[in-house]
């Protein structure tokens, strides 16, 4: 960022004062066309939560792309040139950004409130998950531009949160500013419920190569056969798994689900034994709340992340500490057949999060 253009950012920050209690406030968000996840329905909770307490809110959304790789640059450029001080003459009293590249946009009185940056060029780069490839120099070259960018315009915040500790990590490690984590409950919290057991390992989320429900199919094979799962989601990965449970000999005993309404995703927590939650370094990851709100025992992995904050091994779930798939297959029998286990597991999960709530999210933002 030019010295110039961040010493005028700064400028506005410094001169600028509340003259009033917080009334109108935009959210920020970055939109890639015809996907929805996790974000999108922090956002969504955030202002219909903010909306309840009689702010007056609106989502400021805009589309993006990370391909061709100039086209990241231009898309920060897009949030950083927009005027969001009013609307219609209307003052807006506070900004509320999210992920990148949200976090360019301008206003005397914004508040950071992180999901994540880029993450292909953070923590996923240099690993399988990543689209930038850590041999080629111009991939290195746009990498350390967009965290010396990232860097800068954080600093001009006076406020910054994250949605975990793992966020917060991260942030620290790569950009080197502090940041307070801030976590929120499931968009469904108060709709989650327990039932009888039914007798199925749950997987509920996108299906791509970061959640590696992979993990799950292939070590079924090393399960007693009663053992069944039920995978409930979308994404590029859904045939790759479908192929891998018939060449794996359990085709007959995973059943996708595909795409689960929100009205029947209750349901299907209530009535499992236990939920499998083992992505690759999550940021926060709502499966993990949602399996706990419906007092379920939780299946995770040792470099899993955000899961891993809630999550305490042999007390309310199980990390598995290597990528075996025998060793998964062993420890989700020995959950599996002891109902007792799983129950106390499932109400130890209950407690850890049942407190989490809105009303400290939305009075930390807004008021500090």
């Amino acid at each position: 960022m030019p010295k110039g253009l961040l010493n005028k950012i700064r400028a506005k920050l410094e001169s600028s004062r509340e003259t009033g209690p917080i009334r109108t406030i935009a959210v920020c968000a970055a939109q890639i066309p015809f996907f929805k996840g996790g974000a999108e329905a922090h956002v969504n909770g955030l202002i219909r939560e903010l909306a309840k307490r009689q702010y007056e809110v609106d989502l400021i959304n805009i589309p993006y792309k990370w391909y061709p790789r100039d086209q990241l640059l231009k898309s920060l450029e897009v949030w950083r040139l927009l005027d969001l001080s009013e609307a219609n003459g209307k003052k807006i009293d506070l900004i509320i950004t999210t992920k990148f590249p949200s976090y360019f946009a301008e206003h005397p009185n914004k508040v950071l409130w992180l999901f994540h940056q880029y993450r292909h060029l953070y923590d996923l780069w240099d690993t399988p998950y990543s689209d930038f490839d850590s041999s080629e120099e111009t991939d290195r070259r746009l990498r350390d531009q967009l965290i010396e960018l990232d860097t800068e315009v954080l600093k001009t915040y006076k406020r910054i949160y994250t949605n975990a500790k793992n966020t917060a990590a991260r942030l620290k490690k790569y950009n080197g500013i502090d940041s307070i984590p801030l976590y929120h409950p499931p968009h469904l919290a108060g709709r989650y419920y327990c039932a009888e057991d039914k007798g199925w390992i749950l997987s509920v989320g996108r299906l791509d190569r970061l959640k590696r429900v992979d993990f799950l199919v292939r070590s079924l094979r090393f399960m007693d056969r009663r053992i069944k799962c039920r995978i409930a989601g979308t994404g590029p990965e859904l045939e790759n798994l479908k192929k891998l449970a018939r060449a794996s000999g359990v085709a007959d005993r995973v059943e996708f689900l595909g795409f689960v309404p929100d009205d029947d995703l209750p349901d299907l927590y209530a009535h499992a034994t236990a939920v499998y939650f083992a992505p690759w370094d999550e940021d926060y990851g709502y499966v993990t709340l949602e399996a706990f709100l419906s007092q379920k025992p939780v299946i995770t992995a040792f470099d899993s992340g955000g899961p891993l904050e809630f999550v305490e091994d042999g007390r309310n779930g199980i990390v598995i500490q290597s990528t075996d798939e025998k060793e998964l297959a062993a420890k989700s029998e020995e959950l599996f057949f002891n109902k007792d286990k799983c129950r106390s597991y499932g109400r130890a999960g209950y407690e850890k999060v049942k407190d989490i709530s809105w009303d400290t999210v939305i009075e930390t933002l807004v008021v500090g």
